[in-house]
């Protein structure tokens, strides 16, 4: 496992990509062409593993392929923890389905700019390794959209400079408004806040 750390101290960002299948072609590029943050540290790990296809909505998930991520999750205790996905165009409509919270147990995502897809992180991740104030992320990328993977790379440069959730709130607030209320909203309900 590669776990590149640009920075130090607080506040500690975790972002990972690749994590099954081969996602890991379309989202570790990004990730590697981080710049580092302005304060705190980054820490990158572009690659989990470039097997089988398991979802993180896979109750295993975190304890068997993606178990480099709890490990690095449980030693540096991140503020700030960033997932990069990846998904086929023809998936986008199960993705962002309202109905996805009925189908596949989590809220759909919420649709961004070139294809680029917000939300939060699986449960089984969220819910036994952070704590409520931490903000958990992913971001899903089309495959082969350059401009989705441009958009997101802006993206997860604003994060990486976030030192907090508030902080992209109060981002995300400004820029997108809707897409904001609609994942704060989802999250709530689904964390029963």
């Amino acid at each position: 496992m590669l776990l590149k750390i640009y920075g130090k101290g607080r506040p500690f960002r975790l972002f990972v990509g690749g994590l099954h299948g081969r996602e890991w072609r379309d989202t570790s590029s990004i990730l590697l062409n981080l710049e580092r943050p302005f304060s705190g540290t980054l820490a990158v790990m572009p690659v989990v593993n470039r097997g089988k296809y398991i979802s993180t909505l896979d109750s295993g998930y975190y304890h068997g392929i993606g178990e480099a991520i709890v490990d690095v999750v449980e030693k540096y205790k991140p503020d700030i923890y960033v997932e990069l996905h990846s998904y086929s165009k023809g998936n986008f409509c199960k993705l962002v389905s309202k109905e996805r919270v009925n189908n596949v147990g989590v809220p759909g995502f919420s649709s961004l700019e070139k294809g680029v897809l917000m939300g939060s992180v699986s449960p089984h991740i969220r819910r036994e390794y952070f704590p409520v104030e931490a903000l958990c992320l992913t971001f899903e990328i089309e495959k082969d959209n350059n401009q989705s993977g441009e958009f997101a790379s802006g993206m997860l440069d604003v994060v990486k400079d976030c030192d907090s959730r508030d902080e992209f709130i109060e981002y995300m607030m400004v820029n997108y408004p809707k897409v904001a209320k609609k994942a704060i909203e989802d999250y709530k309900k689904f964390y029963g806040l």
